[in-house]
């Protein structure tokens, strides 16, 4: 049970500046074909659609790695050992980080790190709450980019990257293996991580959770152009744009596209952007893997799959990675 000790909270703000974004946009956008960094979806009211999105009947991702999180936490904790910190990428709601902090024992630390700076601090400060006995250290920032990462107050015995939520897959291959090189630098060599990943199965089941009857993905996904026209003084008008999500077998990912309905010009960051009928932009990768696919990429970043733990129909699993 928690102890009645004060929480500690400290807030360390390492958000990219609107000229670091507009740079990252522009650049994105003069690709071929175009597209836009995903982690834009994530502000305050995209971080909201997403959690609605968790919830809906086509979406099995979340509510199945819930349930492994439920049978097997302990068994992670073990793995994990005592007095541990733990380092949350993409933080979101954390639901299933609250699942791992039951199961710990003695965890001394949480370092939290996510780009919604606002939708962060308010899940950190329920946490902190309802986990007095434990550090929690939110980071606003961009966990793909170098991050100074505060230290907990009371030393850890290891160090542990907990990445859940399949995040993993929104990544090409060789960015992927990138973030698995940053995991086992964090972690060091006595640490680990701890990762979600999303498993190849029957493409309507995959198209289906992301494209909803609902459309609440479709307004996720229209909501980047809110959230950049916001940051970088942009006048996107959303609904000019149709959201589909198609499955591209030989890439082994959904894509998620937002495609421009007529020809358009739209001004953002202080220049002129034209968008042709038809227009894709690229706005997600969702990479699904087979456990021996996702083991050979984190043997290329020097981690070793120390225990897989799946739900009864394998659409998903856990994996525990260890530097080899």
């Amino acid at each position: 049970m928690p102890s009645s000790q004060s929480a500690t909270l400290r807030v360390s703000d390492q958000q990219p500046t609107d000229s670091e974004v507009a740079d990252e946009v522009l650049g994105s956008l003069a690709e071929t074909p175009p597209r836009l960094p995903s982690k834009y979806f994530y502000d305050e009211h995209g971080s909201k659609l997403f959690d609605q999105i968790c919830e809906l009947p086509e979406y099995y991702l979340t509510r199945t790695e819930l349930a492994i999180m439920q049978a097997d936490a302990s068994q992670m904790a073990q793995h994990i050992g005592p007095r541990a910190a733990l380092v949350e990428f993409g933080s979101g709601s954390s639901l299933k980080t609250r699942l791992l902090l039951e199961a710990l024992e003695d965890p001394v630390a949480c370092v939290l790190i996510d780009i919604s700076a606002e939708h962060l601090f308010a899940v950190t400060e329920e946490l902190a709450s309802d986990f007095p006995h434990i550090e929690f250290i939110p980071v606003a920032g961009d966990f793909t980019q170098p991050l100074d990462l505060p230290e907990p107050s009371r030393p850890a015995r290891r160090r542990v990257v907990y990445f859940p939520g399949s995040t993993i897959g929104n990544f090409a291959r060789g960015d992927a293996a990138g973030l698995l090189n940053s995991m086992r630098r964090i972690a060091g060599a006595d640490g680990g991580a701890l990762v979600g990943v999303d498993r190849v199965k029957d493409t309507a089941v995959l198209e289906a959770a992301y494209n909803d009857a609902a459309g609440v993905t479709a307004q996720f996904n229209r909501n980047i152009l809110v959230h950049l026209n916001r940051v970088l003084n942009g006048d996107f008008n959303p609904e000019a744009f149709e959201h589909r999500a198609p499955w591209v077998s030989e890439a082994s990912r959904i894509e998620m596209h937002l495609v421009s309905k007529k020809d358009q010009c739209v001004n953002l960051a202080g220049e002129r952007l034209s968008f042709p009928k038809d227009q894709v932009v690229l706005t997600e990768f969702s990479h699904k893997y087979t456990v021996e696919a996702f083991a050979e990429l984190a043997a290329e970043s020097g981690l070793g799959v120390a225990r897989v733990w799946s739900d009864p129909a394998e659409y998903f699993s856990v994996l525990y990675l260890e530097p080899a």
